[in-house]
């Protein structure tokens, strides 16, 4: 019999159909792929893109040459731009206001062909330098209210150039889906004086049947009320509200343990296209009329990252109810990744 499960932090309820039971094997589909003559994210090609914003380079070298390990720079066509200003304004019932935000994108090494699955653990520590970096720059603009950091690997996954990198974009209003993570994780702190998100934890680490990897850094799992099959959620064991407050030892900690959840998803899946969504503390700029706003973030919020294979699409039902289904439970999920030998992965 399938089963209905609540997601206490999402407040989405999904549908995990036990009776299809799903294997690893039942997803593995050939991918598509995109074919480029010259790729501008490559190495010796900097001319080719705006100018960069943010690189890591340990040779010295001058901005927008080689000699780069990590580079940011500004998307070529951005949904959002910097310059302007909001100018909120009704239109009858409606409310609008100017396409204000950033858009950037981190390119996460210099190789056309390395996957972040295949980047070495001190080079996936040096593309999370990037993105606390530019976290930490772009949430001194008072117009920003959220910025989100996500990645999509694969066409499917919705990459349009295959060489591996990660989009930032600031948005001037708090999306709905982070509002209602936000807004329940407050209201638990208010009943109990606890983290949502600790108490979870708490649960799975005692269960054991949906963990991953548990190396008492990082806590890699498949949600209990996971959407889709095979998602993947890492945070860290210690409470903390803000991914851009990680000291350089934790974003090491973080690069093994993502590497490791990368590899297990591409062995299990045979690299399955993907997104990889940072869900971390909004901007808690002072707003007019509202002095406490989201001002208990520090103690009742909880960062973590969700790793989601893009293996199956929603179709009529999903849309007309918002309800997810999941054709393999994420209890099954875990079992197949934590069964992966690392060693013929390397």
């Amino acid at each position: 019999m399938s089963e209905l499960r609540w997601d206490p932090l999402k407040k989405t309820w999904v549908i995990i159909t036990l009776e299809r039971g799903r294997r690893p094997r039942d997803f593995m589909n050939d991918r598509k792929q995109v074919n480029m003559t010259v790729c501008p994210f490559c190495y010796g090609r900097e001319d080719k893109t705006p100018r960069e914003i943010f690189a890591i380079r340990t040779d010295g070298s001058r901005p927008n040459t080689p000699g780069w390990k990590v580079r940011v720079i500004p998307n070529k066509y951005p949904v959002l731009r910097i310059e302007g200003e909001l100018e909120k304004r009704g239109v009858g019932i409606y409310d609008a206001m100017n396409g204000i935000g950033a858009h950037e994108v981190v390119i996460e090494t210099p190789d056309h062909d390395r996957s972040l699955a295949e980047l070495a653990p001190a080079e996936i520590t040096d593309v999370l330098k990037a993105y606390r970096a530019r976290l930490l720059d772009l949430r001194k603009d008072p117009r920003f209210r959220y910025i989100l950091l996500f990645k999509n690997h694969g066409v499917e996954a919705g990459a349009a150039i295959p060489h591996s990198h990660t989009q930032i974009i600031a948005v001037p209003i708090t999306p709905n889906l982070t509002a209602t993570e936000l807004s329940v994780c407050q209201e638990y702190y208010k009943k109990k004086e606890r983290c949502l998100f600790c108490d979870l934890l708490a649960q799975e680490r005692e269960d054991r049947r949906r963990i991953i990897r548990d190396d008492g850094n990082f806590v890699v799992f498949a949600p209990y009320a996971s959407r889709f099959p095979f998602e993947v959620r890492i945070a860290p064991a210690r409470h903390s509200h803000d991914f851009a407050l990680m000291a350089d030892h934790e974003l090491s900690a973080l690069a093994e343990a993502l590497k490791d959840a990368l590899l297990r998803m591409r062995s299990v899946l045979r690299d399955p296209p993907y997104n990889f969504l940072l869900h971390t503390s909004p901007l808690m700029h002072l707003r007019l009329g509202k002095p406490g706003y989201w001002g208990s973030i520090p103690y009742d919020f909880h960062w973590h990252i969700d790793l989601v294979p893009r293996l199956t699409n929603n179709a009529g039902f999903e849309w007309g109810t918002g309800f997810f289904m999941n054709s393999t439970p994420p209890e099954e999920a875990a079992r197949f990744m934590r069964a992966v030998d690392l060693s013929m992965s390397l």
